[in-house]
Formats: structure tokens, sequence, C-alpha cells
């Protein structure tokens, strides 16, 4: 890929909790149609990376960079548009799931199209009728399809996925993977996706190692089968 195409750069990031080092010197590059997967063990900093990149905390040393600029030179609420963060729990408001898919028209001042959302839903395989459902009713894999589809009503130019099937059975799993990968492939959005679902490795050009108490990474290309 050329150069040009390299959406988000992190250099020599790390991240220290008092005397805990959770995260060193990561570095590495997304580039636009590019899907990397963040793997490793548990308590190894890959949501804490994932929410560094999203610009929910800040890094103890290194920078990223966005389209070319430092993000901490940019204003927040446009990096987040560009820049979708997808958490494993979701953080659904209002009432209803209607409340929460118009939510991305309210902050841009467009009117939605409420007949849209059905086409969205039907996505990963959620009924129309679930608009006026409260959201106190939904079940964890509700929960997470909806939020991935409201993160979809405008797409970013990177998609951060924390988890974001752990509540899914088999087939609505592999439903929303074909869904990701349609859209990086076909409209070459950007995606790091923390996983521990080693069949989601499958759908990864790269992989991201984190590893264990040094906090460092490795990353290679998967050889598909």
């Amino acid at each position: 890929m050329k150069e040009e195409s390299i959406l988000l750069q992190l250099k020599r990031v790390g991240y220290q909790a008092g005397a805990t080092n959770i995260l060193n010197n990561i570095s590495f590059n997304l580039r636009a149609g590019e899907f990397k997967l963040i793997t490793g063990p548990s308590g190894c900093g890959k949501s804490t990376l994932l929410k560094i990149v999203a610009s929910l905390i800040s890094p103890s040393h290194g920078e990223i960079v966005f389209a070319g600029d430092e993000i901490t030179t940019l204003n927040p609420e446009h990096y987040r548009q560009q820049v979708s963060y997808c958490a494993q729990t979701p953080a659904l408001f209002g009432d209803t799931v209607y409340d929460n898919l118009i939510f991305p028209w309210q902050i841009r001042h467009q009117r939605p199209d409420p007949d849209a959302f059905a086409a969205d839903l039907a996505r990963v395989e959620l009924p129309q009728e679930i608009l006026t459902k409260s959201i106190v009713e939904l079940s964890g894999g509700e929960k997470q399809r909806i939020a991935l589809i409201r993160n979809l009503q405008f797409l970013p130019k990177v998609l951060l996925l924390d988890e974001i099937t752990s509540a899914l059975d088999e087939h609505n799993k592999r439903n929303v993977n074909d869904l990701i990968h349609h859209y990086v492939r076909d409209k070459n959005i950007g995606v790091l996706w923390v996983t521990h679902d080693k069949d989601e490795i499958n759908h990864a050009d790269k992989v991201i190692t984190l590893q264990p108490h040094a906090g460092e990474m490795q990353e290679a290309t998967y050889e598909r089968a």
C-alpha cells in the first residue's frame, strides 16, 4: 500500500499506572482498508491500548498521528467521529433503541431517516420492532449489535472494536465478522479489533500480540490456510 493511505500511526506509545508498566513502546501503522486484530492474554493492556487510540485516556509517553496530525492538536469531537470506538460493554442511553440510533444524526444536526434503520437492523439480524424497545430490556448481545450499528450510521475512517462479539452466539459472531469484513474491503475503512476469539483471526490482515508483564508487542501477517 502507498504511504499516503496510512490513517493512523502509533509511535512508541506507553502507558503506566502508578509504578506498573501496562504498555511499552507500542508502534504500528493502520492503513485504509486494513483489518488488524489485537490479541494477548488477559491483563496485557489490549483494552487500554484501544482506549488510548480512541483518545479516551492519554498515553504516558509516545504519540498518535491521525491523517498526518498528532491527535492532541485535533478537535476531540471531530477526531472521535473519524475514529469511532465500540466497547465490549456498550454505553446505551435514552429510553429506547431509536434514541440511540438517532444520536449520531442529532450531533451532526441532520434529519435521520427512520426507514433506513430497518436495513441496518436487518444486517445484524434484529427486527425493526426493536426500535421501540426499552434499552433496559435488551440482552447483552442485542446491546452489542445496537452499539455497533450506531457507530456505523456515519462511517468513520477508523473503527475500534473491543470484544464486541463476546455476548453473541456463533451464528451472530459470523454475521458481525462478515459485516465488518464488508466495511473494510468495500468501504475502505481501517479496523483495530481486540478479541480472544481465534476464529476472528481469519478476517485479519495482521495480528498484533501484546505480551504480558513486559507490555510490548509483536506484529505478524496472518497466513490463511
